[in-house]
């Protein structure tokens, strides 16, 4: 079975920890242990999150002058090559020594006319007061919006269009790889006239991006890994109670989110609308038990309405 699993930010850098590579490699080897356990008899393809670690570069870069500084889409670029080098890394740590591995710079092509350039709001980078924020409006020039009690930065998530490395990705695949691709929804980029291909300031959804990914690769099962154990309706609330099962069209009627889990169910929907596929949402720690079933919300045409979990 070809399984892509699209790893959230907690896989990474968990709220609050110190943007370290000790911190981001402690909490890749606790994704390669849950990643490890379906690999055997599975093609598996890996996407990841980056969003704090192009925040941090974005910093770093500030403190040259203003054309010195590396644009978004090359700091995405950076961030797939360090990220997917932990991933290999920890990841054949566990793995058998002759399972090979490739990560994959993934440019994604985006339209340069996208509503999400008008409208940015997609966080990176860390975390703020709000005098700070203030701030970096007047020094920078960022858009700075509130994330839960702090605020952050954020810039345009237009939507994936077209994922250019496909043929080399299918390739590995084929030959038993295990593929880190798309990481942080991929290295936006737009044609322009005279059909020349050109980064651009964004940073796309990862889960969107993993969704087209997944579907282009003819995958078998669309998992995103989060941490949150399901889908919750009423999250937060005494009344709060976790979706097991979904039809496409019934988890539809609910809102989410769209800073957290909104994304994650469109793109479980629309894989499993265009593919009649699963896709599927849940921690990380219950990988094995998402296949099976048994934990986290899967998103199928096969579903009969809705499935609350037990308990």
């Amino acid at each position: 079975m070809r399984i892509l699993v699209a790893l959230g930010g907690n896989a990474l850098l968990r709220r609050g920890e110190p943007m370290t590579a000790e911190a981001q490699r402690a909490n890749v080897e606790i994704a390669a242990q849950a990643l490890a356990a379906i690999h055997p008899g599975n093609q598996l393809v890996i996407t990841h999150g980056n969003g704090p670690q192009v925040g941090l570069l974005a910093l770093q870069g500030a403190a040259y002058k203003a054309d010195e500084a590396f644009p978004l889409d090359v700091l995405g670029a950076q961030t797939e090559g360090m990220i997917g080098y932990m991933i290999e890394q920890e990841l054949g740590n566990i793995l058998p020594f002759e399972v090979p591995f490739a990560t994959i710079l993934t440019m994604v092509e985006v339209d340069r006319g996208d509503p999400g350039f008008k409208n940015p709001t997609k966080f990176i980078g860390p975390i703020y007061s709000e005098s700070d924020a203030r701030r970096l409006e007047k020094e920078k020039g960022y858009a700075m919006k509130k994330d839960g009690d702090k605020w952050r930065r954020v810039v345009a998530s237009p939507i994936p269009k077209r994922i250019f490395e496909i043929r080399p990705i299918k390739w590995l695949l084929e030959q038993g790889t295990v593929v880190i691709a798309a990481g942080g929804g991929g290295i936006p980029t737009v044609y322009e006239p005279g059909r020349k291909l050109r980064g651009i300031e964004a940073v796309i959804d990862k889960d969107l991006c993993s969704e087209l990914l997944a579907r282009q690769l003819d995958a078998d099962f669309f998992i995103m890994a989060t941490d949150a154990e399901a889908v919750f309706l009423d999250w937060g609330k005494p009344t709060a109670k976790a979706f097991r099962r979904a039809n496409p069209s019934a988890i539809r009627e609910f809102s989410f989110p769209a800073g957290s889990m909104g994304p994650k169910v469109d793109a479980a929907c629309q894989f499993a609308e265009k593919t009649g596929k699963r896709a599927a949402i849940g921690a990380l720690k219950d990988l094995s038990a998402i296949l099976r079933g048994e934990a986290g919300t899967t998103v199928s045409k096969d579903a009969h309405g809705i499935e609350w979990a037990s308990g």
